[in-house]
């Protein structure tokens, strides 16, 4: 069925998947303020917050901020976060970081953790920073104490900036006198919006024309359908745009209308 509908449009490959190079993001206002708080928090070694209703763009975001940074410069470890305990996301972390051993000891882990950013950050003379994504997952008891591995030569040396990605919830979490160690070391915070109905409609030709398509295959009706039923969500705003073409092509007609849109509403949720 896939490649039915992209023969039918004349499309090179797949529209709206989530296998974006860098370089083919849309840059919205949204991504534009992330992407100048992440640089300020990672250049001052400091926490900031990434905030977003599910398939709002984050982890989009965190890889376009990210791919920002010089290798040659930073190293950038990434770990997607769970509702484990603490020790967990020490282990998830000392991981990523390529530390083959592992301890039942929070202490040890940490210690672990702290010298391999040390040998980095004083022995390499690179930088580091660390992104926890689906951060709002994380316990409380977890978020209490997370701020302790940020911890250099008495406090002194930021040499570990963090950025936590996450739901809305994150803020919430973030009022709790035991966050408050953390939460006093945030200095940026953005949360992406969903798009309007004119950001909606350069997203959508945007998308087209990185799958080949030289014209705006969307009437308007359904540019609105889209953002309407989306709430300009960029993951549903896909999902809708892709199934509302195989409709229209299932019905072979040349542009999509509102009423495919429809037919794809029906098939998601």
């Amino acid at each position: 069925m896939n490649k039915n509908y992209r023969n039918f449009f004349g499309l090179k490959k797949e529209p709206f998947g989530p296998d974006l190079k860098i370089r083919e993001v849309l840059e919205t206002e949204e991504l534009k303020a992330a992407t100048i708080r992440f640089d300020y928090a990672v250049g001052l070694g400091a926490i900031a917050l990434l905030t977003g209703e599910i398939g709002s763009g984050k982890s989009t975001a965190l890889r376009y901020c990210a791919d920002r940074l010089h290798p040659s410069e930073y190293k950038v470890f990434y770990v997607t976060a769970t509702s484990g305990s603490i020790l967990e996301l020490y282990r998830q972390i000392a991981s990523e970081m390529g530390i083959s051993k592992s301890s039942t000891s929070r202490a040890v882990l940490i210690r672990m953790i702290k010298n391999e950013i040390t040998e980095l950050v004083d022995g390499k003379k690179m930088k580091a920073a660390l992104i926890i994504d689906e951060a709002s997952l994380l316990r409380l008891e977890v978020l209490s104490e997370l701020h302790t591995i940020c911890q250099f030569h008495k406090d002194s040396k930021p040499w570990l900036p963090l950025i936590l990605a996450g739901q809305a919830s994150l803020i919430d979490k973030m009022m709790y006198r035991s966050s408050a160690p953390l939460a006093s070391r945030i200095v940026a915070r953005s949360h992406m919006q969903g798009l309007n109905r004119q950001g909606m409609q350069q997203y959508l030709e945007h998308h087209l024309t990185l799958a080949g398509a030289n014209v705006n295959l969307f009437e308007d009706a359904a540019v609105t359908a889209i953002h309407q039923g989306s709430g300009g969500i960029l993951r549903k705003a896909n999902h809708l745009a892709r199934g509302a073409l195989i409709a229209a092509a299932t019905k072979e007609s040349k542009t999509v209308t509102a009423d495919h849109v429809r037919l794809a509403a029906t098939e998601i949720f």
